[in-house]
């Protein structure tokens, strides 16, 4: 809770005394608090070709697609997940090539591949040089969220088209950029966060 506010007593001349109101500052830790985002999180790439290699074999790869990165926060939820697979899929990140026209076209619409890599360290928090991770999903609850995120994908999409990683194993991820693009979501800014967001900003 916030400390007590402060009332000041002010006379003018021979107008009433006003009351005014003084917020007192509010803390570091409060600060931080408000600060943290509480959401999955997806660092997508439009990419000519990606690939996923652990101990020397190539376990899944895309030619043209998206290779997207996800960040489990400890606090996600479905909704969630329905968020980011919503948003992934429909994002208009390629060319229409009836047309001409750029940024017209989702992954779908263009029958190219969608390679998803669970990476926690999108949620580490340097402190000092050192990164910390533990906002970050547990392992033991990550891996079943992370496995119901890709069934997401390929219901929605379709499972050929949809590859991904191996949970928890040391992976080389390849890839060629295509643009350079690659854009950040986060789930808080779906319905559900986005009033959680509100609620701790007016306490």
């Amino acid at each position: 809770m916030y400390p007590l506010p402060t009332f000041t007593l002010r006379s003018f001349g021979t107008l009433p005394c006003c009351v005014c109101f003084t917020r007192p500052p509010r803390s570091a830790t409060t600060k931080r608090r408000r600060l943290q985002v509480r959401a999955m999180r997806a660092v997508v790439q439009r990419v000519a070709s990606a690939s996923v290699e652990v101990e020397g074999r190539t376990v899944s790869e895309i030619g043209p697609g998206l290779l997207v990165l996800v960040g489990l926060h400890e606090s996600d939820v479905d909704s969630d997940a329905d968020y980011i697979c919503r948003k992934v899929l429909n994002m208009r990140l390629f060319t229409n090539e009836s047309t001409g026209r750029g940024w017209d076209q989702n992954v779908m619409q263009k029958n190219y591949g969608v390679l998803l890599v669970s990476q926690f360290t999108l949620y580490g928090i340097l402190k000092g040089n050192k990164p910390d991770f533990h906002v970050a999903m547990p392992p033991q609850k990550a891996k079943p969220f992370y496995e119901s995120l890709v069934e997401r994908f390929q219901k929605a999409y379709s499972p050929d088209a949809v590859k991904d990683g191996i949970f928890g194993a040391k992976m080389k991820v390849n890839l060629v950029n295509d643009g350079p693009v690659t854009m950040q979501l986060d789930s808080w800014q779906s319905t559900r966060n986005a009033q959680t967001a509100a609620e701790e900003s007016e306490s």
